[in-house]
């Protein structure tokens, strides 16, 4: 399997992982006071979105690559 369609299997594989989730989120840690050897810090947890569109052009993007894959073997 060479590069290209590698690459193409995971453009369709992120594509249809935000179609069916929408959304990820992740912990990031905020430092918020830090007053000599003390520090006090806050944990937020952030969420991302991520748009339809975004899922469908992965998709293609990977089908397209196949493709090219396909053509050059």
């Amino acid at each position: 399997m060479n590069a290209i369609k590698l690459a193409g299997i995971l453009c369709i594989a992120a594509g249809v992982a935000g179609l069916l989730y929408g959304s990820f989120s992740y912990t990031k840690d905020t430092e918020v006071i830090k007053l000599g050897p003390v520090e006090l810090s806050v944990k937020e947890k952030e969420t991302v979105n991520v748009p339809m569109w975004v899922g469908v052009g992965a998709i293609v993007v990977g089908g397209a690559l196949l493709l090219a894959g396909a053509k050059k073997s």
